[in-house]
């Protein structure tokens, strides 16, 4: 029997599709399945059709396949825009007496909530407990995760639940799988937020502003258990100079938004280059130009980020893929902020945003090793003070205001090794030269860092390249059709050699992408290599494995 499901649950905004997914999600992973679960939601303030798309699998894949095995549909609208995808031995569970289909499951859930005194986004619930005595899975499993997830009228969702379950009926066993202890479920924002946090992190400031908000959410939500104190300033340009003036002051600070919001932080970047500040920017693309599409997907920010900022100065970019990598990149972002005395951009997308990944608790051990190093160079206080002293790497010794003795200074003009404003040739030119051998040193130690992944086939003379959300369906295809699958992580300072490396030999070169002109190709190309073929998408919704591997069947 296969191993390999997608169960989508949808319904109006309010009913509770996606905390209905969650919850099926941690009952899925306590089965022993790895779980991926991708959200889709309108931008809309009141109604609109939102879903949750959970994919389970031995293997554990992160991607969307075409087809659904499990529908559950909380509407009629549901079920209209969704039957189509459902898959000829599908099974369908609903709650709307107008709606007729094969292989099909109704729960009456308005007279059980009416009967029982419940409230409608209860309807979830009960659905979702159909499904499970569908899949013959033991009712213990949904009760524990209700008890977990639910700490509203607790009693009364494990009595409805109870009677969906008991009103369904088992029409197939889902194999149970052997579970792994050390694995877990989280969103992408919420392995980031984690990362940051266990790297140092003190302050974040963010304005609201999808997909990046819930990093500033759940930091706010948990502040006390992880002492991070949130800010939400009046707009993007108040929060990252706020953020700077944190760092300014010894303090780790880090700031989140979406492209609209670092088109206007952009200024102050380059402030943070000219000054010297550490500071940690995450942005999490979504469609644009403009406002585009809230939320929905595109990978078009990598061009406006790798030359955001006027004038030379040095900055890491760096774009993970799952939540897994958030976490670990995140922590590595804010050392590497501090250990260069650069901007640090961690390049998210809404997909890794707010999707769930099944993550492996052991990244923890790796973190833990990472942050113990210490990355910042101090001053020891032996001579005077100079915030920009020249030195051979171009990284000034840090103090902070407040050291007895010492005058710390911070400026947006060119200066001298005090921070005193100049503009004569020769100290222009020594400042200048100091950022610059920074860079040159960024770009030697970036070979030395886990700047890039591979997967699949490793001796394949045909190669995909991806990055961000791309990588899981990339992923995929290149276990399927043997092929090699190189994911640059870190993108700024570009890690030639390592790359280099890994495509020796190979002859044919593909990049997989989420926008219209193929912005990674742009940037291999700029490094000499040149790409054969880009295969793109830009709805605003992320590959199908399908839809890829048939591009590649065409150009192969």
């Amino acid at each position: 029997m296969k191993k390999d499901y997608t169960i989508l649950i949808g319904g109006k905004a309010g009913q509770g599709s996606k905390v209905a997914g969650s919850i099926l999600g941690k009952i899925f992973q306590k089965y022993g399945y790895k779980v991926y679960i991708y959200e889709d939601y309108q931008s809309l303030i009141m109604g609109g059709h939102n879903f949750s798309e959970i994919r389970i699998s031995e293997k554990g894949f992160q991607s969307r396949k075409k087809g659904i095995d499990f529908l559950i549909a909380l509407d009629k609208d549901t079920f209209e825009l969704h039957n189509k995808d459902l898959k000829e031995d599908g099974i369908l569970i609903f709650n709307d007496k107008d709606i007729s289909a094969k292989n099909s499951i109704f729960i009456d859930t308005k007279e059980i909530i009416l009967k029982e005194g419940g409230l409608p986004i209860m309807a979830n619930i009960i659905l979702i407990a159909a499904l499970l005595k569908t899949l013959g899975i033991e009712w213990n499993f949904l009760e524990k995760i209700i008890k977990e997830e639910i700490k509203v009228k607790t009693e009364l969702n494990i009595k409805l639940a109870k009677k969906g379950y008991d009103l369904s009926k088992n029409l197939l066993r889902l194999p149970k799988l052997k579970p792994n202890l050390n694995e877990t479920l989280l969103t992408g924002n919420e392995a980031t937020a984690l990362g940051l946090k266990m790297a140092g992190l003190e302050f974040y400031f963010a304005y609201p502003m999808t997909p990046a908000t819930s990093i500033m959410t759940y930091l706010a939500n948990n502040e006390e258990k992880l002492k991070v104190k949130v800010i939400q300033p009046e707009n993007e340009i108040a929060v990252i100079n706020m953020a700077l003036g944190t760092s300014f002051a010894g303090k780790k600070s880090a700031v989140g938004t979406s492209g609209g919001g670092f088109a206007l932080m952009t200024e102050a970047l380059s402030l943070a280059g000219q000054s010297e500040t550490p500071i940690v920017i995450v942005e999490s693309q979504r469609g644009g130009p403009s406002t585009g599409m809230p939320t929905y997907n595109l990978q078009g920010d990598l061009s406006f980020i790798l030359n955001a900022g006027h004038g030379d100065f040095p900055k890491f970019i760096i774009a993970p893929f799952d939540a897994q990598q958030c976490l670990f990149y995140s922590a590595l972002s804010l050392k590497l902020a501090w250990r260069y005395q650069t901007p640090v951009i961690l390049l998210l997308d809404k997909d890794i945003s707010e999707n769930t990944f099944t993550i492996n608790k052991k990244i923890f051990t790796d973190i833990n090793k990472l942050t113990k190093k210490k990355f910042e160079i101090l001053w020891k206080g032996n001579k005077g003070y100079k915030r920009y002293l020249i030195t051979k790497s171009g990284i000034s010794p840090l103090a902070f205001p407040g050291k007895k003795g010492i005058v710390v200074k911070s400026t947006s003009y060119e200066h001298d090794e005090y921070g005193i404003t100049i503009d004569d040739e020769e100290n222009v030119i020594k400042m200048q030269e100091k950022r610059y051998r920074k860079y040159q040193i960024m770009q030697k130690d970036v070979e030395k860092l886990p700047a890039v992944k591979t997967y699949g086939n490793l001796n394949s003379k045909v190669v995909l390249f991806s990055f961000g959300i791309s990588t899981g369906v990339a992923e995929e295809i290149a276990q399927k059709k043997n092929l090699k699958l190189i994911q640059p992580i870190i993108l700024e300072p570009f890690p030639k050699k390592q790359i280099e490396k890994e495509i020796r030999g190979a002859k044919k070169f593909f990049t997989i992408e989420l926008n219209t002109s193929g912005q990674l190709a742009k940037l291999l190309s700029q490094n000499g290599i040149n790409i054969d073929e880009k295969i793109l998408k830009y709805t605003g919704r992320p590959f199908f494995v399908e839809e890829v591997e048939e591009k590649l069947n065409k150009i192969i």
